[in-house]
């Protein structure tokens, strides 16, 4: 479980900014549950969708989502493994492959979390934000991510890394606009 609480150069809850809020998100709370509820609706809730309010920059490294206030899902993730992790609870990244319109190629990855619950095990949360159509929630041990499998290709990548994907961080270190990260998302082959 160590890899799953270190602070690196993606998930850099270390970093002052993140450890602040990270404790003032779970002061008063009780319990790795209401820690964790607490900080996933923080980043689903808080933290804005670059593709959503089509917002700049693009983040990849939690301090500088937190900082900004923004990210694509994948960075938003990066952002809330740091937030468990300062927390001392472990927390991992995980990937959908989506289709990205109509339900038909192409494909790219979507970006989540699972977190370590003494009670459940690994639970997969999603804090890409809800909007009209996409509703997650943290509800243990029942899933209620933000988008279901349902077409051919499309697939949940079942492992739980403790660090981002190369695909996914050379994206968001490579582009500078929401749009240019929209026009190039990350995919793998399967």
């Amino acid at each position: 479980m160590n890899s799953y609480l270190e602070s690196s150069r993606f998930i850099d809850w270390q970093q002052p900014e993140v450890l602040h809020k990270a404790r003032e998100l779970a002061k008063n709370r009780v319990g790795e549950e209401e820690i964790a509820t607490v900080c996933f609706e923080f980043v689903r809730d808080e933290i804005k969708h670059s593709r959503d309010y089509e917002m700049n920059p693009i983040t990849c490294v939690a301090s500088d989502v937190l900082q900004h206030g923004t990210g694509y899902c994948y960075a938003k993730s990066h952002l809330l493994a740091a937030l468990l992790r300062a927390n001392g609870i472990p927390a991992g990244l995980c990937y959908q492959r989506l289709t990205i319109d109509n339900d038909k190629p192409p494909f790219s990855l979507h970006g989540l979390n699972a977190v370590w619950l003494e009670d459940h095990g690994w639970y997969r949360i999603d804090a890409r934000g809800n909007k009209p159509g996409v509703h997650a929630r943290f509800s243990p041990p029942i899933e209620r991510l933000a988008f279901p499998v349902i077409t051919d290709g499309e697939m949940d990548l079942p492992e739980v890394y403790a660090e981002p994907l190369k695909v996914v961080t050379d994206v968001l270190e490579t582009y500078t606009t929401w749009q240019e990260v929209l026009n190039n998302l990350p995919d793998i082959e399967v």
